[in-house]
Order: C-alpha cells, then sequence, then structure tokens
C-alpha cells in the first residue's frame, strides 16, 4: 500500500505502508511437532482465537500451503 508522508509544514512525500510481520514458532499438537511462520500480528490473533489446526486447515483449502 502505498501514501503520503505530510510533514508539519504540509510538504508530501511518497512512502510506503509495510505489515507488520513476525517470525513466529507455532506447535501443532496433532503432529508433535513445532512450525515457524512468518505472519502478521493480525494473523497470530486469529491463530491464537481459532487454533493452529484450523488456520493450517483453512490454508490448505485456499491453496496457500502445500499439502
Amino acid at each position: 500500500m502505498k501514501g503520503n508522508k505530510v510533514s508539519h509544514s504540509n510538504h508530501k512525500t511518497k512512502r510506503v505502508f509495510h505489515p507488520n510481520l513476525q517470525t513466529k514458532k507455532f506447535y501443532i499438537p496433532e503432529e508433535d511437532t513445532y512450525i515457524t511462520l512468518k505472519v502478521s500480528t493480525e494473523g497470530i490473533r486469529n491463530i491464537n482465537k481459532k487454533g493452529i489446526s484450523v488456520c493450517l486447515k483453512e490454508a490448505r483449502e485456499k491453496g496457500l500451503l502445500a499439502k
């Protein structure tokens, strides 16, 4: 996503908005392994809410992960 940085004097310069990505390890109890994912902070909240197993299943159905 792109936009403008606006100074106090209303001078506009181009800038880029980057997602807030974090590298985090998750434990998968069904497979008894850990997986390291680079996810956004919103993604971490979704994983905490739904559970890692449900999120991995949804990602495989959407084609985001290899089976």
